[in-house]
């Protein structure tokens, strides 16, 4: 089982965050907070609007440009991605007694798709109190960066916990995990084992970078019904994330059911 962590440093628009800056446990104690079951909609949005502060503070000042928001949030999950945790198949079961593997399985996709949804739910909240204070149209790009970093680091817990309950391994050490839940986020395929390992330049590198930014992208672009009139926005955002995150468990789920046949046997 994994550790909760981090993420960042300073940062300015065209510098990658500092992995060893004093901000990056906070930041990424932030999002791993997000990722827990049936969390109360109240302490969402505050850990949501704990998020924005976090991400203003990095010295954001550009994210109205779609190059360098992708940027933000490329680096942004890179780093927070080792820190998700990822329960293993014992906690699963101690968590979820007496559900057989495929009903554990629908377990945790709901519970992602309901935690995706109330991330978007959040977010439209955050918004709808933004645009009846000060003019605060510059925080929107920020909001919506943060909200989609949030939705992609419980996304990247559930693909690790499916691959456990269908015991297909994930690479050991925390870099090797991240870099593989990573581009398994941004494939929507899973982890083959029988290949060889990854370091972090395959985040970094550039197919997979370009890989992994194209798919926030499209996520960012979807997070804009966020800033729908009142909140409108926070009921499609909510919609559309939980939709989204159910597909991805579920074709992730046909994707290790085939890996996992192709693997030896292994014993529960």
């Amino acid at each position: 089982m994994t550790a909760a962590g981090p993420d960042t440093g300073p940062t300015g628009p065209d510098t990658a965050p500092d992995p060893t800056g004093p901000d990056t446990d906070e930041l990424g104690a932030t999002v791993a907070a997000l990722t827990v079951d049936d969390i109360a909609p109240a302490r969402r949005r505050q850990l949501l609007t704990r998020l924005v502060g976090q991400a203003r503070a990095r010295g954001i000042t550009d994210l109205f440009k779609p190059r360098a928001a992708a940027r933000w949030m490329t680096d942004t999950v890179a780093e927070v991605a080792p820190h998700v945790p990822i329960r293993d198949l014992a906690t699963l079961r101690r968590h979820f007694p007496g559900l057989d593997d495929e009903a554990l399985a629908d377990r945790l996709v709901r519970n992602a798709s309901r935690a995706t949804a109330g991330v978007g739910a959040a977010g439209g909240g955050v918004a709808a109190v933004e645009w009846a204070v000060t003019p605060t149209l510059l925080s929107a790009p920020v909001l919506l960066a943060a909200e989609t970093v949030a939705v992609v680091a419980i996304e990247l817990k559930l693909i690790g916990e499916l691959h456990e309950v269908h015991r297909v391994p994930l690479p050991a050490g925390g870099t090797g995990r991240a870099v593989a839940l990573v581009q398994s986020w941004a494939t929507q395929r899973g982890i083959n084992p029988m290949m060889p390992g990854v370091g972090v330049s395959a985040v970094l590198g550039t197919a997979a970078r370009r890989e992994l930014r194209d798919s926030l992208m499209r996520r960012f672009g979807r997070n804009l019904t966020t800033l729908g009139p009142f909140l409108t926005g926070a009921a499609v955002a909510g919609y559309l994330n939980r939709r989204a995150t159910r597909a991805l468990g579920e074709q992730l789920r046909k994707d290790l059911r085939r890996t996992a046949r192709a693997l030896p046997e292994v014993p529960s």
